[in-house]
């Protein structure tokens, strides 16, 4: 299938009302921050189908009135976000690294056409074009400081449109990337956010060194500063891709299934919706590398992911806290124990083990480099979201949720990205998993993954 032609037909920079607040000095990164000036991207992207078809539920403008209502409403949310209109920029005189809000100049805004693209095609599809996603998002301009925080990404598709975004990972994670789809949707809308303001202070996290410890992490995983290559060795590119999605119904029943497996010394009490989704997304990886000969039993395979610290730091920036607060977390199991018939409860006792000491040592995975620094990432699930992620809810721009939406950045074989499902039709109430593996792996995944809901 020929790969779909983007157009780009306008660039612009779309700057935050003069009126506009914005922090007086540069914010200086925090170590949690600085582990992200060279790994920038976030890229996201999100499939609007006319007359609602692939689960969409609105009519779309016109093109132009639809860019017109997202541009202006990016101006208004950019406002209340000025991080993400800024720079990151350099200060050699301190070996600092901040975020520049007022000299960023505003958030680069991109118009484009596709006449060759289908939004209900790419909305509907399990199999992802990945090529076709690729052209939907724009990249960020962060190779060197200054860097881009965020651009955004407009296309015409046959019967439909496309938005996509990317974002700096140095000052967002996941859940500052859906406030702000969130605030922005709002506007776009017309709807007051009532939520409370976000707070920008890297000083609210306190970690042991303070500013020293973040120009020490400058210092390991960017010592060319302001050179901030994107790291080549975690590009992966002619990975499968593919989206399941679990139903709320099939998420209770596995809840259910991993209580009857867990080990007999442990609470027979059914696990978080992360935990069990975790937890059988690693196992159906393993089972595929073993079938596929990558994977032997006496082998150490890991699970990696993020925990939330907005809470629990102390004290705690709180949940109004808008940047990168996540620390890393490492499940490390015998294959063999995975591969048994009772290898979920296994896993999904693992994976909770990571949740309790993300939650009673914050601070221990904050050096999330360092711990997966020596892990052989052919046995590695890299897992990010959450299962409570607003995916769909989040991105009403005023006609209706989207028919699809997807992180574009899936680059590592055994790459596991989730969010909540759609709230209306299928799936409502479940979980959107989206897979990335060696082609030849895909349909053992999938036949292991699927196997529990039969």
């Amino acid at each position: 299938m020929p790969l779909p032609s983007v157009k780009v037909v306008e660039e612009s920079r779309v700057a935050v009302p003069a009126a506009a607040a914005l922090p007086p000095e540069p914010l200086r990164l925090s170590a949690l921050d600085a582990q992200w000036v060279t790994l920038p991207l976030i890229q996201r992207v999100f499939i609007f189908v006319d007359g609602g078809g692939a689960g969409g539920e609105g009519n779309i403008p016109p093109f132009a009135s639809a860019v017109a209502a997202l541009r202006a409403s990016l101006a208004e949310t950019a406002a209340r976000f000025p991080t993400l209109a800024g720079r990151i920029v350099h200060l050699p005189a301190t070996g600092d690294a901040a975020v520049d809000c007022a000299g960023g100049g505003g958030v680069r805004f991109v118009v484009a056409e596709s006449g060759d693209a289908a939004a209900g095609r790419l909305a509907g599809a399990e199999d992802h074009d990945a090529e076709a996603l690729r052209s939907l998002a724009p990249a960020l301009d962060a190779g060197q400081l200054p860097a881009e925080t965020m651009a955004a990404q407009v296309t015409r598709l046959r019967g439909g449109l496309a938005l996509g975004v990317a974002m700096h990972h140095a000052v967002v994670d996941g859940r500052s990337v859906w406030r702000f789809v969130e605030a922005w949707a709002a506007a776009c809308r017309g709807d007051a956010d009532s939520a409370e303001p976000p707070t920008f202070d890297r000083a609210a996290i306190e970690l042991p060194g303070g500013e020293d410890l973040a120009r020490v992490v400058l210092r390991k995983y960017a010592p060319d500063l302001p050179m901030a290559a994107v790291a080549g060795h975690f590009i992966r590119p002619n990975l499968s891709r593919r989206t399941f999605t679990i139903v709320a119904q099939d998420v209770q029943r596995l809840k259910q299934r991993i209580a009857e497996l867990s080990p007999p010394e442990q609470v027979a009490a059914p696990p978080s919706s992360f935990v069990a989704i975790a937890a059988l997304s690693w196992v159906s990886f393993v089972h595929a590398k073993h079938l596929a000969g990558i994977v032997s039993p006496d082998d150490e395979v890991y699970l990696f992911f993020f925990a939330d610290c907005r809470e629990r730091l102390d004290p705690p920036p709180g949940h109004r806290y808008f940047g990168t607060c996540i620390s890393g977390c490492l499940a490390r199991a015998t294959a063999r124990d995975l591969l048994t018939g009772n290898g979920l409860g296994v896993a999904a006792t693992l994976v909770a083990e990571e949740v309790r000491r993300a939650a009673e040592d914050p601070l221990a995975g904050w050096d999330w480099r360092s711990t997966v620094e020596g892990v052989d990432m052919d046995r590695l699930v890299n897992l990010a979201g959450s299962t409570r992620f607003p995916a769909y809810e989040a991105s009403d721009f005023g006609w209706g949720p989207p028919g699809r939406t997807e992180l574009v950045t899936m680059n590592h074989d055994g790459q596991v990205v989730l969010v909540a499902g759609k709230k209306g039709g299928v799936g409502a109430g479940g979980v959107q998993v989206s897979v990335s593996l060696q082609p030849a792996h895909m349909d053992t995944y999938k036949s292991h993954l699927l196997s529990y809901f039969c």
